[in-house]
């Protein structure tokens, strides 16, 4: 779409939350950048987006030929919602919301970064990738083997999607994959997005809210991956498992003959082959058991899989795929070993928000292999009653019984994050283990670190949201981070 600049020049579009992780940042540099008339409105003040607004504040008015922003904040407002020619949705707005209701109402298109991209570069592969748990790990070992293969795809490769919150519309530029991205990854895209070349490919993390827009759009990504599913973020879907798989199935409901979706077996009893338009690809961590692989649990040789599975439709070698797979280190916040102190491994497992993710990051460490204590045997052994866990944070409703069986079957010792998960945690459920709640995670570190021995594991992975005591998860990740670096 090389004339895609003229399609937003003057256009009046509403920015509907720019949001704290300023996942909005992109794509409303990208309109002001091509000269539309911009509104953006988010609940929170002025003081809540001032990182965010910061970012903006060259876009504040007419300045180089660039479009206006007019912030309205604080409110919504639904004289906003009418006279508009698009509206732009930002990830969690409520299904029922009023303003976008009062939007299509006027026959305004709603759209989403991801969707909207899609609609801009329509020359570009994308490769969708969502699921309850699995995203990151999964997008990133696709693109680090498809990114390595270059030459042999003769294509250029490109990553995106809610990795660390960070919007995919502006995140075009080859970035080298890291595990910590960040808004100033968010660049303009006016000088490439009409040059994209039929052979690029942009590998996405899609998360449910991304993929409204791709119901709105009614589009699907050429290959798409759906890792897991499972109870999350009940509380925005107000406990309907059905409107949130309406939400994921959008990654594959589109899709045309000759596309293909990656599943994992327990995946078949949600998705009907009668369904599927293009090749349905069912895959298994069996395939990649014998593979050197250094990130630990079986959910990870899953993810493992479902990349391998991608780059063999892509038609990459497996020896080439491998060669990749033996260097790669993992991701921040997964099952990631920070440090051995005293004697004892700390574990970063910031991204597990959910009870099943924190009981398989449980799972993964219970069976260890001696060698990891510098044991010179290298047979297996339960690492059971060695794990001090922290956990906790706000509530998302989710069931807490296996979760506790898990904490009572495999932990020392658990340290509590305070917040409405935790009180619920605490006062609804029977812990057989000792328990402490601390006062700020500096406090729980030391805490935990009290209970721990040489040659115990502590694992920080929350189960919960971070909501509460911090604004975001990666603010909670780059805090603990912080506290470990500093153990000497």
């Amino acid at each position: 779409m090389k004339n895609y600049k003229q399609n937003f020049k003057g256009k009046k579009i509403t920015v509907m939350g720019l949001g704290l992780l300023g996942r909005g940042i992109g794509y409303t540099k990208f309109l002001a950048e091509c000269g539309a008339d911009l509104i953006v409105t988010d609940l929170k003040t002025k003081e809540q987006l001032a990182p965010a607004l910061k970012d903006l504040e060259k876009f504040s008015g007419h300045k180089r030929g660039l479009g206006p922003i007019k912030f309205v904040l604080g409110e919504h407002r639904l004289e906003d919602f009418k006279g508009r020619d698009m509206i732009i949705k930002a990830a969690g707005v409520p299904i029922d919301s009023f303003y976008i209701k009062e939007a299509k109402k006027n026959g305004i298109p709603i759209e989403m970064d991801v969707s909207l991209f899609a609609k801009c570069a329509p020359n570009v592969m994308i490769i969708g990738v969502t699921g309850t748990r699995g995203k990151s790990m999964t997008t990133t070992l696709i693109y680090e083997i498809l990114k390595a293969n270059e030459k042999f795809l003769k294509k250029n490769v490109y990553i995106g999607g809610n990795l660390r919150g960070v919007a995919t519309l502006p995140l075009l530029k080859k970035v080298k994959s890291r595990a910590s991205m960040d808004t100033a990854t968010c660049e303009s895209v006016d000088s490439k997005l009409g040059n994209f070349a039929k052979s690029d490919i942009l590998v996405c993390e899609l998360d449910s809210w991304q993929l409204q827009g791709f119901g709105e759009a009614k589009i699907s990504p050429s290959i798409s991956v759906f890792t897991t599913f499972m109870p999350d973020h009940m509380n925005y879907y107000k406990n309907d498992m059905d409107k949130y798989f309406g939400d994921k199935a959008n990654i594959f409901k589109y899709q045309k003959s000759g596309d293909t979706l990656v599943i994992l077996p327990d995946m078949k009893k949600w998705i009907k082959k009668e369904d599927i338009k293009g090749e349905l690809i069912v895959t298994d961590k069996k395939n990649v058991d014998s593979w050197k692989f250094s990130v630990k649990g079986d959910h990870h040789r899953n993810n493992l899989a479902c990349a391998v599975k991608v780059a063999e439709v892509l038609g990459i070698p497996e020896s080439k795929i491998k060669k990749v797979i033996s260097k790669f280190e993992g991701l921040e916040g997964r099952l990631q070993l920070l440090k051995t102190y005293k004697g004892i491994k700390i574990y970063n497992d910031n991204n597990a928000t959910t009870p099943e993710a924190t009981i398989a990051g449980l799972e993964a460490l219970s069976n260890i292999r001696k060698s990891d204590f510098r044991i010179s045997s290298a047979r297996k052994v339960l690492a059971k009653n060695k794990i001090v866990l922290i956990c906790g944070g706000a509530d998302k409703g989710l069931n807490l019984d296996n979760f506790v069986k898990a904490i009572n079957k495999y932990c020392k010792a658990v340290v509590m994050i305070p917040g409405t998960g935790t009180e619920r945690l605490i006062n609804n459920y029977e812990l057989k283990i000792k328990n402490e709640t601390g006062r700020d995670l500096k406090d729980i570190v030391k805490t935990a670190l009290g209970l721990a021995s040489r040659g115990d594991i502590i694992l920080f992975s929350p189960a919960f949201a971070s909501f509460g005591m911090f604004n975001n998860e990666y603010e909670r990740n780059d805090l603990f981070m912080k506290i470990i670096k500093k153990l000497k």
